[in-house]
Parts: structure tokens; sequence; C-alpha cells
């Protein structure tokens, strides 16, 4: 009987042991799509990424109005010109509304691989931000954003912003 008792004992003092070890460990967490939305260097990507696909976004509103154009120009001179030239016309539209499609295809396909591209960069300072303030305030331990609840107090995205804006 001694025994279970002794076991009792030791079983409740490492509880305690436990619970005191927890209550002296900082906690805090990050809303990482706030800081997404809000960081100006996510701004500053899209700027950089609207500049860079600019060109070829402007080539296929260009390509559009010659498909419209050209289709319209089919359908009033149908009735008047020859099963040849009609054919032709078509065939002209045809090649370039698949060309069409293919640069389409392969400008949301590179629009995709560097909007990743800077995602990962801002992701990158992102965490050595919130490594910057886990460290000046001697966090223990960072989450992210997706707990079911934390309290306000230990929300440390705001300096994490904060640290972002000036960089």
């Amino acid at each position: 009987m001694s025994s279970i008792l002794k076991k009792l004992v030791l079983a409740s003092l490492m509880t305690f042991a436990m619970t005191v070890h927890a209550a002296e460990l900082k906690v805090g967490y990050v809303q990482v799509d706030k800081i997404l939305q809000e960081a100006p260097q996510t701004a500053e990507s899209g700027k950089k990424l609207e500049k860079e696909f600019s060109p070829r976004s402007q080539e296929l509103d260009r390509m559009a109005k010659q498909i419209k154009d050209l289709e319209a120009a089919l359908d009033k001179d149908g009735l008047t010109i020859t099963e040849a030239d009609r054919r032709s016309k078509e065939r002209d539209v045809q090649n370039i509304k698949t060309e069409f499609q293919r640069k389409q295809r392969e400008l949301r396909e590179d629009i995709n691989l560097r909007k990743n591209e800077e995602l990962g960069s801002l992701q990158d300072r992102i965490n050595k931000a919130v490594q910057s303030v886990a460290k000046a305030e001697n966090y223990d331990l960072v989450m992210y954003s997706g707990v079911a609840y934390a309290a306000d107090k230990i929300d440390i995205t705001d300096k994490v912003l904060k640290l972002l804006g000036k960089k």
C-alpha cells in the first residue's frame, strides 16, 4: 500500500514541477495572413511583377483586339468574298487564336512561377523578422496562426510588421 502512495506522491510532484516549468515558458504567435497582406514588401513585389509582365500582358490585349477585329471583318465580308478567301481568313483567325492561347498560358505559368519565387523570398524575410523579435523579447516559442485560441498579449504580428517596415 505504501508503494502505491509513494508513486502517487511522486506523480503529483512531477505534474506540479512540469506546471511550474510551463508557467515560465514565454509563448507568442504570429498571424502570417495579416503579415502577407500588410507587409510593405508584398506591395513592392506586386508592383515589380506588374512591371515585369506588363509588356506581355499588353501584347495579349493587342492580340485579343486583333482577333476580335478579324472576326468582325470576316462576319461583315463573309458573304461578299470567295469561299477560298473566307476559309483562308478563318484559318488565319484560328492560327492567331491558337497563338494567343499559347502565349496566354505561358504568361500565366511565368507569373505563377515568379509569384512563388517572390512569396518564398518574403517568407524568408518574415521568418527572419519573427526570429529577431523572438530573440529580442526572449520568447521561448513562437507559433504561426492556426491556433484555436490565443490571447492578444502574445500576438507579436504587429511587432514583426513594424520590423519588416524598417527593411
